[in-house]
């Protein structure tokens, strides 16, 4: 329908209309939802088999998640929106804005039956002030206890997420008042002695609510490990890095599931298996190279074990959390599950675990489709493409890095602003990427972050993957027409990719910066200047996905742009090529924050999605080249390894054989991600017997 000023009524204003529309939008949500039951059957379509609408018409129509009866209810609006806009009457502006109204409403209250999250009131027009989650009272409690700590023991190996991970021996209220009466000082420190005896008496150490699980599908050489691996010195190392899954497998224990609200620790139904020292709980997105490398250790139970798990989460909470601690439930990380479903499936061929998984994975793309994580942008060819960004329900310091947050956010001048950077923080750990110089405005200010105002090339590929996963799963259980819609929702982000990200001169993908003051508009028109120029190395990951490897001229392109981009270095590839050494020094002598994850830093999830985009390609050059980085990658690993008897989370790209440091952390072992890497590149690529593993 046509809104401009010469169909308008004269004497109603467009801005009154959009309040009416507004307090519809928002009465008809609350009216909804405190009347309708949740129903856990999921039906996505937009098609309805009971219906003889014309099947051309529905083409058309969005993509919709809900329950049965709110699909239903949908496709009437649908039907008596259609019905307004042709109704040629001085009020067809109105009609128009009451109706679209209601479709707000039955966007939020779909979103609300299905994922939990609150709908009660409609988003601001500017997500800035968007929703936030509420947490649980004991995370209050163990923040002050934080705050203590860091005031009695000082800076030195200080490690705020220590305190958050806490479980309490006793309830609430007990501990809260024994703390309470503990002797302080004027600043609000705690003697030493008063406070380890406290923590001592009134607590259980961080890592206890999870124990040891012995994997059952472990075997110390499993039948057809590795075959391409003919070097028996790396051979032996695999091996060892293989049994590496049993020093991080775990449980969740009794305690957690008999008295939840003594932990920040969430029940989990199956074992999991945790990235590595300080993160003793399992995270969403390092579980896909974990699992990978567990396809390669044959150990597919315990794989199929972590799906389930997230799934847990994602029934739970509407969303698969970042990690499975109550401080995290306020966003999300890379959405990835259906690539590892997509992984094990391959491997096992296990078509109850696909039609187990599709109804949480329909859930998911839901979620990430939700008013807050999508944007459109309006192109140059008069077409509209609606694409995501990272975006945390949370507007506050992080728990489980509270005293930093709250030290860095300290030179802003106001609560809104603090607010607004608490946000960006959350949002840019939702990313997995934090930090990282590319999230920034000013690389120099790490209070710069709008990773909100940023739609990421990486996570649109997971969100295309996903499209791509749920129609071929859909497939697979015969359910058609969800594989008809899907398979087109991933050939419109496919031209979305084309237009918006993609850069030609450059022969890399870009992500996409929004405009400041665009905050309340339905779209935005797409501008050049507002592509990210900088190099990072999730400009190549559009290779992970056999879209875009599979053409081989673009592939060419890309492969000869990523050769002159100067991330391929000694060790692998560089995460982008700002160097922040010197600030990273800076911000941890200051106890802040920084940016762990630029140059020289390298990590295996992102080797991997380049090696394996390339190495899928239809040319000759791409495949050599992937070899060469996975063999550089593999080497460095065996090297520190060989050096520290550890995984390393990271590693330094420039140094062969080097881990790093830096970050707002102390480095970490395990590790989760590089252990899956390694294997999975060994599966792949193999080592010959006579090839050395040293660095000259």
């Amino acid at each position: 329908m046509d809104n401009s000023g010469n169909n308008s009524p004269s004497l109603i204003s467009r801005e009154k209309l959009e309040d009416v529309a507004s307090w519809v939008s928002a009465t008809v949500v609350s009216a909804f939802f405190s009347s309708l039951e949740r129903c856990s059957c999921v039906n996505l379509a937009t098609t309805d088999p009971d219906d003889d609408d014309n099947p051309e018409e529905a083409k058309d129509r969005p993509l919709t998640y809900s329950s049965r009866s709110g699909l239903l209810l949908w496709r009437h609006f649908h039907r008596l929106y259609s019905g307004f806009a042709v109704a040629a009457t001085p009020y067809a502006v109105l009609s128009d804005y009451i109706i679209r109204s209601w479709f707000l409403a039955l966007t939020q209250l779909t979103i609300g039956l299905s994922s939990g999250l609150p709908v009660s009131a409609p988003l601001s027009c500017s997500k800035d002030s968007g929703p936030v989650v509420p947490t649980i009272p004991l995370l209050g409690f163990l923040q002050r206890v934080q705050e203590t700590a860091l005031k009695t023991y000082g800076k030195s190996s200080f490690d705020p997420k220590d305190y958050v991970d806490l479980s309490l021996k006793f309830n609430l209220s007990t501990t809260v008042e024994a703390f309470d009466k503990l002797p302080k000082t004027a600043n609000g420190s705690v003697s030493v002695k008063y406070l380890d005896a406290f923590i001592g008496e009134y607590f259980k150490g961080a890592g206890e609510d999870l124990v040891y699980a012995d994997p059952l599908d472990f075997v110390p050489e499993p039948h057809g490990f590795l075959p391409k691996v003919e070097n028996p010195e790396v051979r032996a190392w695999a091996l060892e890095v293989h049994a590496l899954w049993k020093n991080l497998s775990r449980k969740v224990s009794n305690s957690v599931h008999q008295h939840p609200e003594l932990h920040t620790m969430l029940p989990l139904p199956g074992p999991v298996v945790i990235p590595g020292s300080r993160f003793r709980e399992v995270y969403y997105w390092d579980s896909y190279w974990v699992i990978r490398g567990l396809m390669a250790s044959k150990m597919y139970a315990t794989a199929k074990a972590i799906v389930t798990n997230l799934i847990s989460l994602l029934d739970t909470y509407g969303h698969v959390l970042s990690g499975a601690r109550a401080y995290y439930t306020n966003r999300s990380q890379p959405p990835l599950l259906s690539a590892m479903v997509y992984e094990i499936y391959n491997r096992t061929g296990d078509v109850e675990l696909v039609r187990r998984s599709l109804p949480p994975l329909l859930k998911e793309y839901q979620f990430w489709n939700s008013e807050i994580h999508k944007v459109i942008i309006h192109d140059a060819e008069q077409g509209n493409h609606s694409l995501n960004q990272y975006y945390a329900t949370w507007n506050k310091p992080r728990p489980e890095s509270s005293t930093m947050d709250k030290k860095i956010a300290s030179k802003l001048l106001n609560d809104p602003e603090k607010q607004q950077f608490y946000r960006e923080l959350a949002s840019t750990t939702e990313s997995g990427w934090d930090f990282s110089t590319r999230w920034m405005r000013n690389p120099s200010e790490f209070t710069t972050l709008a990773t909100t105002k940023i739609l990421p090339v990486d996570l649109n590929i997971f969100i295309l993957r996903m499209e791509l996963d749920i129609a071929f799963f859909a497939k697979v259980v015969g359910e058609n027409t969800v594989a008809e819609d899907f398979l087109r929702a991933s050939q419109t982000r496919q031209k979305a990719f084309n237009s918006v990200f993609w850069n030609e001169k450059m022969g890399q993908w870009l992500d996409y910066w929004l405009n400041n003051n665009a905050a309340c508009e339905e779209s935005q028109t797409w501008e050049a200047q507002n592509q990210n120029q900088n190099v990072f190395a999730s400009n190549f990951v559009p290779l992970w996905i056999d879209l875009f490897n599979s053409d081989t001229p673009l592939v060419k392109k890309v492969t000869r742009s990523l050769q002159s981009s100067g991330l391929l270095r000694a060790a692998g590839i560089a995460t982008s090529l700002t160097n922040s050494g010197n600030q990273s020094l800076m911000l941890r002598r200051e106890n802040k924050t920084c940016a762990h994850r630029d140059f020289p830093n390298g990590w295996a999830p992102l080797q991997h999605m380049i090696v394996e985009g390339l190495s899928r390609s239809g040319s000759t050059e791409a495949r050599s080249i992937a070899k060469d980085i996975a063999e550089r990658w593999i080497r460095t690993n065996y090297v520190a390894y060989k050096k520290t008897g550890a995984m390393h989370e990271k590693y330094d790209v420039e140094k062969c054989g080097e881990y790093r440091g830096g970050g707002e952390y102390i480095p970490q072992t395990g590790f989760g991600w590089s252990n899956g890497v390694v294997l999975a590149f060994l599966e792949e690529f193999g080592w010959p017997e006579d090839q050395k593993m040293d660095c000259n």
